[in-house]
């Protein structure tokens, strides 16, 4: 079922179905980019070698999720894939951008920065390690980010609102005061006509 060279760590799964990559991160092929992440982070974290040390077949399933995001994480390599004319060399290159996908954040970015951290293996008393907390911004820094941002934006509209409110309690309070200062008025002019 797998190549040699998937054993040796170059796992290239061209040779598979048209779903193998989809039937790998066990989504659908009309998942969406955050279907496919969430996948992802779920089964990697649970195949992950740190999670099962000293276990090839974890280790070989791990290298076939990682791979299977690299395609399908990458919209311009997912619509190649999904056409059949994804090439082993697209997938070597995955890392560069590509001229014909515009960079959607700038190179160097701290996506790229936390998505390397994610990837990098530290060693520490002969194990190796990975940082899981860079793994997990690297995945959802983004999401994390437009939730942020969504909660500035409702406290600023919710401050709006209440300007707004305010704005409109002092000026129905002025139009009530501006009508007693009337009724006021007529009242003392009527008053006054009186003989």
């Amino acid at each position: 079922m797998h190549q040699n060279g998937a054993e040796q760590g170059d796992c290239i799964l061209l040779h598979r179905s048209r779903t193998a990559y989809y039937d790998i991160l066990r989504v659908s092929p009309s998942a969406t980019q955050s279907q496919v992440k969430a996948a992802y982070y779920k089964q990697s974290f649970i195949y992950h070698p740190d999670k099962n040390p000293g276990n090839k077949e974890a280790s070989l399933r791990f290298s076939e999720i990682s791979e299977a995001y690299t395609v399908l994480g990458s919209i311009s390599l997912r619509k190649k894939y999904d056409r059949g004319i994804l090439s082993q060399s697209d997938i070597q290159s995955a890392g560069r951008p590509s001229s014909k996908e515009p960079a959607s954040k700038p190179p160097g970015s701290q996506h790229q920065q936390a998505h390397q951290r994610a990837r990098r293996f530290s060693q520490t008393s002969g194990k190796p390690m990975f940082d899981f907390d860079a793994f997990y911004q690297a995945h959802y820094g983004e999401q994390l980010q437009r939730e942020r941002n969504l909660r500035q934006y409702k406290k600023h509209m919710e401050e709006m609102q209440e300007k707004r409110r305010s704005h409109w309690r002092d000026q129905k309070l002025m139009e009530v005061a501006f009508t007693m200062i009337l009724t006021m008025a007529g009242i003392i002019f009527i008053s006054l006509r009186k003989p």
